[in-house]
This record gives structure tokens, C-alpha cells and sequence, in this order.
């Protein structure tokens, strides 16, 4: 196997049409050119330039080396102003993944901010449930993603021995109600005050399917369960129609519906608890690490809603 670094310096040479000229251009000395060249030529086991007094010239074998190597060495160069591009945070991609709500508002926020600092890398972004993209972080398809933990909900087993969960915020559970709700003027809401309604609860598909009616067995009743939406936008929307009540997150305040109060809940609060999750590469590229203290640092006015 031929060094691809003694190449690089072959190609010096051909270029340069010296020793001591190539030597000036690589930062060496010319002896130690000179070894390199006498080093490649043994691995080549032939002789690639014909030394002279004042300039040397490439052999037959050393052209055609350096020929039939160049695109290969150009091709190393591209990959290595590429690389350097991304760890210098000028180039480069970020696919991120996360759900709804924390997407429109401190991932919206962490991407701008991101956007502002380093305009030349490309930001892409997927929405969806965390079942459907870690196992994609996992493998590769995205840099990092955003997952979340509600109270009383088992967690689900980890997706991937590769994934790594960081805490980023406890945020509380609200209560959605009409604008004309018989409670929508209070400042907070006990559950046990709406055991009598209906409510929107997530569908059987969502992993936190079983949360509106643990967090209510909590307060001593059973939800009657008139609507199923994974979606709290829709959520909203049924609430604002006068149709149920139902749990909105505490980030839900920045998109509410204008005909939905979101009331705190007494005395014991449910939270859901989000996270943001990375690969564990050993290496962590610099692009993951300034987005990540991005999101630290879009999520630092909301913690006090937390424990």
C-alpha cells in the first residue's frame, strides 16, 4: 500500500520541478523531502525521479503514478477542506427531529438563532413522535432530536444502546377550557373539578396514550373520554368548539387558541419532561454541540415551570 501523504509529496515535486521548491511549498526541509520521495520509491519498489544537478524529472513510473493518483489526491484535498469547513462551523448540514410542540417554539428559536451564527450550514428539520425517529437518530439519519417523558407514563426501553438522553425541561401540564367555561376566569383548575366533563385525550397510538386518565386516577375519577387527537393544535381547536377539556403543555402557551384559557393545575401539577438525545460517537461535531447549547439555552427562561 502506497502512503498516500508521500503521494501528496510526489506530486509536490512534479509540480515544483525541485526538491528544495517543493519543500518550500509543504513546509519541509528539502532532506526531508528528499526521504520521502527515497521512501515512496521503495514501497513503489521502482525509481520515480531522476535526480539532476540543479531540477529532477520524473521517471516513466513516477508519471504515471503521479497520473493515475491525481484525481484520488484531489478528491482527499476536497474532503479535507470539507471537513475543515464543518468543524469550523462553515459548511456542513444539521438534520434535526422532534416533536410538534417543542418544534414551533424552542426548537424554532434554537434554529434561528443557529441560522444567524452559522448562515452557511444546512438546517433540516422533521416533525413527528419520537417512535418514529429515534430509531433514524440511532442509525445515523439525524444529528440529534428532542423526546419527551410524561408523569405516570412507563418510558418506553431505550431505542438504541448508541442514544444519549440529556435533561432539558420539566415543563407543567395545563388545562385547556372553553373561553366561556364555567372555571375559565379562576388563575388555577383541580381536576377534581372537571370529573364531570369530557375530555380530549392523545389515541391509542401515541406512546403517552394512558396519560389523561393516570393523571385523573390521580385525583380519585375517571376521565370520560370523548375525543382522541394526537395533535394539540386539534386539541385546541375541540376545546375552543366547547366539546371537552384537556391537558395541554405548558409550551402550548405560546400557540394557544385565542378562545382557549390554559389554567395551571392544583395542587399537584403533572409534568412532562423533554430531553434532548444525541448519538454517543465519542466525537460530538461542533455543529450538535452549538445546537445543543442553543436548546439549553432557549429552554432556560421556562425551567422555573419545572420542580
Amino acid at each position: 500500500m502506497l502512503d498516500l501523504h508521500r503521494l501528496k509529496v510526489l506530486r509536490e515535486v512534479a509540480l515544483r520541478g525541485s526538491m528544495s521548491a517543493a519543500a518550500e511549498a509543504l513546509g519541509y526541509t528539502p532532506s526531508a523531502v528528499s526521504q520521502q520521495i527515497a521512501a515512496l520509491e521503495r514501497e513503489a519498489s521502482a525509481m520515480l525521479v531522476e535526480r539532476g544537478t540543479h531540477r529532477i524529472a520524473l521517471t516513466e513510473a513516477g508519471r504515471i503514478l503521479v497520473e493515475e493518483t491525481r484525481w484520488i489526491l484531489e478528491q482527499l484535498d476536497l474532503a479535507d477542506e470539507e471537513v475543515k469547513a464543518i468543524a469550523g462551523l462553515r459548511g456542513g448540514r444539521l438534520r434535526i427531529a422532534t416533536f410538534r410542540s417543542a418544534g414551533e417554539t424552542i426548537v424554532a428559536r434554537a434554529m434561528m438563532d443557529f441560522h444567524r451564527k452559522w448562515p452557511n450550514v444546512e438546517l433540516t428539520l422533521m416533525l413527528g413522535e419520537p417512535e418514529e425517529y429515534l430509531g433514524r437518530l440511532a442509525r445515523g439519519e439525524f444529528d440529534l432530536a428532542l423526546s419527551f417523558a410524561y408523569d405516570g407514563v412507563p418510558v418506553a426501553p431505550p431505542v438504541a444502546e448508541n442514544l444519549v438522553s440529556e435533561p432539558l425541561l420539566a415543563e407543567e401540564m395545563m388545562i385547556a377550557l372553553p373561553e366561556r367555561h364555567r372555571l375559565a376566569t379562576a388563575t388555577s383548575a383541580a381536576l377534581a373539578d372537571l370529573a364531570n366533563e369530557p375530555w380530549i385525550a392523545s389515541t391509542a397510538r401515541s406512546s403517552v396514550h394512558a396519560f389523561t386518565t393516570v393523571a385523573c386516577r390521580w385525583e380519585g375519577f375517571e376521565p370520560r373520554i370523548a375525543f382522541e387527537t394526537d395533535d394539540y393544535h386539534i386539541m385546541q381547536a375541540l376545546v375552543a368548539a366547547n366539546v371537552g377539556v384537556s391537558f395541554v403543555p405548558a409550551l402550548s402557551r405560546e400557540t394557544a387558541h385565542p378562545r382557549v384559557r390554559l389554567l395551571p393545575v392544583r395542587p399537584r401539577p403533572p409534568m412532562r419532561r423533554l430531553h434532548l438525545i444525541i448519538r454517543d460517537g465519542g466525537l460530538v461535531s461542533p455543529c450538535v454541540s452549538e445546537m445543543a447549547g442553543l436548546l439549553r439555552t432557549a429552554t432556560c427562561g421556562l425551567r422555573d415551570q419545572g420542580p
